[in-house]
């Protein structure tokens, strides 16, 4: 099946990718035999490369460069926190109507980086499901605006408000996640990038790209009661 195109030009190109889908090989992830960047370059019979990266359980814009200049050009705008961000994340608990997480981040070799989230609450849900001490469960559809880029930002800081993403084996609830994969069927994390908003390198006009939610994504908020946002 092909990858749904999202923008294309002479210089660029975005997908929705879906939940599961490597960006690139990784020896992190020795089982994965299909790569979003194999797929592309095989689809489109051309150079591709990334300028960004998003999580093989994420899913959503993810854009790429057809050449070398429009690669280095787009990932210095990312590095520079120029290009606008949006994700759909479910969470656990009910979140306030909005918030700004400020809250610094470690790298891996111990520096810290600042690190910036606004977001703001679009539905909320409580469903007679128990969990542990709790006769019912609550959830929270939230639109995140990272205005950095740091390694797993809105993982670590959804979990630092407590109000981790749904399906975060790493940041997450492992009750909640055992939840979902038993009751629900559901193994994978429910966070897509759904908007990129940048200046073109070449052109300079304004490029906005939107990603719809993938099917289980969909699956899952119409499960929890909700209409698509």
């Amino acid at each position: 099946m092909p990858l749904e195109i999202l923008f294309r030009d002479e210089h660029l190109v975005a997908i929705n990718k879906p939940h599961g889908l490597l960006v690139h090989r990784s020896s992190i992830a020795r089982d994965a035999e299909e790569f979003a960047l194999q797929l592309l370059k095989n689809q489109l019979g051309q150079w591709v490369n990334p300028v960004h990266r998003l999580d093989r359980k994420t899913s959503g814009v993810l854009l790429f460069a057809l050449d070398k200049e429009t690669e280095k050009a787009m990932q210095q705008q990312f590095a520079g926190n120029k290009v606008q961000k949006k994700y759909l994340a479910i969470v656990r608990g009910h979140t306030p109507d909005s918030e700004e997480i400020d809250y610094l981040l470690r790298k891996e070799n111990g520096t810290l980086q600042d690190a910036f989230t606004a977001y703001t609450t679009l539905q909320r849900a409580e469903l007679d499901v128990p969990l542990g001490a709790h006769l019912t469960s609550r959830y929270s559809l939230v639109e995140a605006k990272p205005t950095t880029g740091r390694m797993h930002q809105l993982r670590k800081h959804f979990s630092h408000i407590f109000h981790p993403i749904i399906g975060d084996r790493t940041h997450g609830c492992n009750k909640q996640n055992r939840l979902f994969k038993t009751e629900f069927e559901m193994d994978t994390m429910l966070l897509h990038a759904s908007e990129l908003f940048f200046q073109h390198p070449v052109t300079g006009m304004q490029v906005q790209i939107k990603a719809n939610l993938q099917p289980e994504f969909l699956r899952m908020m119409k499960l929890i009661g909700w209409q698509q946002a």
